[in-house]
């Protein structure tokens, strides 16, 4: 039977004080309707159907995936009246999940659970809590879900039911299109309660089957920036967790951020305020110094990446050494066994085994050999304005102190370039290039003095 999806995302979040609707807040670095899709993507739904409502042009406009049928909800009037915008989208036979926008960490296997165990054309995720104040109750009888009561109707019996309602269900489209046209908002809100299908569906003696998530933040939703920072905690700490059950050492799991990817060898230590954002891979006994930043990069074994340096979009190489201070910026290829020092930028360069560029330099658009060594305060000028050009370091060469190499231009292999050279010309293999002014002396002058 094929699955839709059916998102609601057109609320506009009030309290989170923002221009912005609240399904684009981030979490993990990424707007919290976005943790919702990537999820669904592995279901392969026939169709996703994506409410929208509040500012909507903003969620078009961030999220841009295809196949994507778009509803809008022009006045948010309840959960029911949302859903009720899928139904000119929604086929007549299958099933749907009917997703929030809000409520971003349910699990992929969560999901396909609750999809399974529709068999009689209702499902629905709920939790055992200690604490169910102002959440809605599911009442049984001899084990069957018979109603939703929600807290201010609820009596004294059923406020002492820890069960809750997620709002999360797997529902027959043929009991959507029948049930839903059937709400009305004779409540004191107003609105039309998506709950009521569950009343309906009692009353015609289809049987509910519910499951419960693995974790209990899987159906935590986001209402105000207090809940979102919490659960920002709660969801870092669960993916700390599973790397320490992995191997990995961390100074203190509560101060490093993951926001996207994080793969790791053994033998791994992170150190304190490190964020890793995309998709980041470290080899066996790669060592994380306090206060990096690394996005998108790949580093090898037995790399050590000292503090406070930013790393994006590379490739790192076995037994390197980076920083303090360094910014490899990306599609830089550091080979093996390369020194990068502190206050050292690289750009769109390759680095080749051994390379030592230890201070205050900036390699940019450059092809550095073998066992090169870069002085402090070296520059490659690889632009002149328009254009971007390549440096070529043969192996072996010795870049003297405050040297620039303006590109195009290729040092030739264990070549030297004399401290201060400003160099415009190939320098040839094995020989000594020097381009500077003489030192003059000048004799009688005189050094300015206040009066």
């Amino acid at each position: 039977m094929s699955v839709s999806i059916i998102i609601l995302a057109g609320g506009k979040g009030t309290r989170m004080k923002s221009i912005k609707p609240k399904v684009l807040q981030t979490l993990a670095g990424k707007p919290l309707l976005r943790h919702v899709l990537d999820t669904c993507k592995p279901l392969n739904a026939k169709h996703t159907i994506l409410i929208y409502g509040y500012n909507g042009q903003m969620v078009k406009d961030e999220i841009r995936d295809d196949g994507i049928v778009w509803a809008e909800q022009a006045e948010q009037l309840g959960t029911g009246h949302a859903v009720q915008m899928a139904l000119p989208h929604l086929p007549k036979d299958g099933k749907s999940l009917i997703l929030y926008g809000d409520v971003p960490l349910t699990q992929l296997d969560t999901l396909q659970k609750l999809i399974d165990s529709n068999m009689d054309g209702i499902s629905m995720l709920t939790l055992e809590v200690d604490n169910p104040f102002g959440l809605g109750r599911i009442i049984r009888d001899d084990g069957k879900v018979v109603a939703i009561v929600e807290e201010k109707d609820a009596n004294d019996s059923q406020k002492q039911v820890k069960e809750i309602n997620s709002g999360i269900y797997c529902v027959d489209n043929a009991l959507l299109h029948d049930y839903l046209p059937k709400l009305n908002n004779d409540n004191a809100q107003g609105e039309y309660y998506l709950t009521d299908i569950i009343k309906m569906a009692v009353a015609d003696n289809v049987d509910i089957s519910t499951i419960s998530p693995t974790l209990a933040f899987e159906i935590e939703g986001v209402n105000d920036r207090i809940q979102l920072a919490n659960l920002e905690r709660t969801y870092q700490a669960h993916q700390v967790h599973a790397l320490q059950i992995a191997g990995v050492q961390f100074a203190d799991p509560s101060r490093v951020d993951i926001r996207g990817t994080l793969s790791c060898g053994s033998d791994v230590f992170i150190d304190i305020n490190t964020v890793f954002t995309g998709d980041v891979r470290l080899e066996n006994g790669v060592r994380i110094d306090a206060g990096n930043i690394i996005t998108d990069c790949t580093i090898g074994e037995n790399s050590h990446i000292k503090p406070n340096c930013v790393l994006s979009e590379s490739q790192i190489g076995q037994g390197v050494a980076i920083g303090p201070f360094a910014h490899i910026r990306p599609k830089s290829d550091i080979g093996d066994d390369v020194k990068i020092g502190n206050f050292v930028e690289t750009k769109k360069s390759t680095l080749h085994a051994g390379a030592k560029v230890s201070h205050l330099s900036y390699i940019g658009d450059a092809i550095v050999g073998r066992e090169v060594n870069v002085g402090a305060g070296v520059i490659t000028c690889n632009y002149d304005g328009v254009n971007k050009f390549t440096t070529e370091i043969g192996d072996g060469a010795f870049i003297g102190s405050n040297s620039s190499l303006v590109a195009p231009v290729k040092i030739g292999e264990n070549a030297t370039i004399g401290a201060g050279s400003v160099i415009t010309k190939d320098a040839p293999d094995g020989k000594l290039a020097v381009a500077r002014s003489r030192q003059t002396v000048i004799d009688g002058w005189q050094r300015p003095s206040k009066k």
